[in-house]
């Protein structure tokens, strides 16, 4: 407490660069490393195939050895199944056309809507060529499995649409020992029901496949969740799993990248799923299928209401990191103020307003806690000349001063640190909502979901930080503390020039909002000191 005071508020001030750095560096960190890591991982993965990612394993007691078995049929996926451009079933939804390979898997699916547009302005296909496709099967028996690899599935239909009413689809796979069969049921909506069955009692797995792969939008973290059915979440991001784990009593996987997902999910019979790392430690979900399961799944965007229309508990598909518990309503404000107005871009800015002023109070005392120190300054200085070889009654006569003057020296600093979860939340909200995708706002911004073409808006966003600054009451003594704090406008707009422009729109917004309180607070403690002079 001796250093606080005889530094003039130092911890205060530290703290306060500290939460300002802290923000910096995980900006940087998310947007400079973070996603270069990513993209870098991807481009090599592409030039891979998944013969090398490991298969699930059977549940059971010996588990072991279903283990060394299932590890031996890998060799069945060779290049050339992996990469099968065979195409037997092509089913058409309201939202998207799905392509079914030959081998009975998910080989590719391209979103309809207008808004899913990709860097070349076509379409935007989910997959990559050589990933691991979602629904393939794998058999636990080995010799079934390697057969099963090189035998073509039948379907009853070639083309189907499933636009306007629900439409089913077979698929079989006549093996020496078994057959298997898919039963496949299609929405209007792009989601689906499977049945899958086997003869004789040949246990499969089932995969969920690689995340969807859409490099037009890398920015947030990509991998694996699981939904168990005491309702907690578990988050396997991808280069994080180094070893195989396994899951019973489970409501859904899904895989996922920043906008979309390919989920598996039954909330009537409960799932169990073996993880897996593959090559680069990316998690791979395996589906104990016995010999029959049935389940359904969903391939797309992870859009809220979509997600909700096919069960309340899939919203949780959505990730929004450590503070969702905040983010998760905050975004249902959003879509409730959206509904209203119609418009993404004003939808931000009415909330952004109505945060900021939810907060006002903390804001305000804060506020307030700044200009009694910098009215207090001048006699804290004095304090500490005048008890300069005594640090003790130095801090005794500033805590009097303190106390005397109803002012509090962490009073400027803990409503900020109380306000950081709101902004990192909304931070989240609008980084993964894919809502935002190519939503319109007012002139030349066409895609709240992409950053400002002309950067106006960061530009905008770091002079009214700048100014924000300038309005700021400042008793910064430690020149270093001044010059980082001068810097950070521009380090700011550095940052914001490739963020969304939906997040730079609601800082910017937030910084005006701020400006105008800090103001008005500034004009009240000017007339009081004139009042007293």
């Amino acid at each position: 407490m001796n250093n606080f005071n005889q530094d003039n508020g130092g911890m205060q001030k530290r703290m306060l660069i500290m939460t300002l750095v802290v923000f910096v560096f995980f900006i940087a960190y998310e947007f400079l490393v973070l996603k270069p890591q990513q993209e870098a991982k991807q481009a090599q993965a592409q030039t891979q195939t998944t013969q090398n990612s490991a298969p699930a394993v059977e549940q059971g007691t010996n588990v072991s050895a279903s283990a060394e078995n299932m590890s031996k049929s890998v060799n069945a996926l060779s290049s050339k199944a992996i990469g099968s451009n065979e195409i037997i079933t092509q089913v058409k939804t309201k939202h998207n056309i799905i392509e079914i390979d030959n081998l009975g898997r998910i080989a590719q699916v391209t979103l309809q809507d207008k808004q899913y547009i990709d860097g070349n302005h076509e379409q935007i296909k989910l997959f990559e060529a050589n990933q691991l496709r979602p629904l393939e099967v794998r058999f636990a028996d080995v010799n079934v499995n390697n057969e099963a690899f090189k035998v073509n599935l039948i379907a009853d239909k070639s083309n189907v649409d499933a636009t306007s009413s629900t439409q089913k689809v077979v698929l079989t796979q006549n093996l020496t020992d078994t057959v298997l069969t898919k039963e496949f049921t299609f929405y209007p909506d792009g989601h689906y029901d499977l049945k899958i069955s086997s003869t004789n009692d040949k246990k499969f797995f089932i995969t969920n496949g690689f995340r969807p792969n859409v490099l037009a939008d890398m920015y947030a973290d990509h991998g694996m969740y699981v939904k168990l059915n005491d309702g907690t979440m578990e988050l396997v991001e991808d280069g994080d799993l180094s070893k195989t784990n396994n899951y019973t009593g489970i409501k859904f996987v899904s895989n996922f990248d920043r906008y979309y997902a390919t989920v598996i999910y039954n909330f009537q019979q409960s799932l169990a799923v073996t993880v897996m790392p593959d090559s680069q430690n990316n998690p791979q979900a395996f589906i104990h299928g016995n010999d029959n399961i049935t389940f359904s799944g969903y391939l797309g965007p992870k859009e809220f209401n979509t997600l909700k229309a096919l069960n309340p508990e899939l919203t949780d598909v959505i990730e929004y990191g450590w503070f969702t518990f905040i983010a998760k309503p905050m975004f249902v404000l959003l879509q409730y103020i959206h509904n209203m107005v119609g418009n993404w871009g004003w939808t931000i800015v009415i909330v952004t307003i109505l945060i900021k002023l939810v907060l006002y109070p903390l804001s305000y005392k804060g506020m307030v806690s700044m200009q009694k120190l910098k009215d207090l300054a001048p006699k804290i200085k004095e304090i500490q000349e005048k008890y300069k070889d005594d640090k003790q009654k130095a801090s005794m006569h500033m805590m009097e001063l303190y106390k005397k003057n109803g002012a509090n020296p962490m009073g400027g600093c803990l409503p900020i640190l109380l306000q950081i979860p709101v902004f990192f939340a909304i931070y989240r909200v609008l980084l993964n909502a894919i809502e935002l995708k190519g939503a319109e706002w007012i002139f030349w911004i066409h895609d709240l979901a992409e950053m400002d073409p002309y950067f106006v808006l960061p530009i905008l966003m770091g002079v009214s930080m700048w100014l924000q600054q300038k309005i700021t009451p400042n008793t910064m003594q430690d020149e270093m503390q001044k010059k980082i704090f001068q810097m950070l406008p521009i380090v700011f707009t550095f940052f914001f020039l490739w963020f969304p422009a939906g997040l730079t729109l609601y800082w910017f917004v937030n910084n005006v909002f701020t400006i105008a309180q800090q103001y008005t607070i500034n004009k009240m403690f000017e007339k009081k000191r004139a009042i007293k002079k």
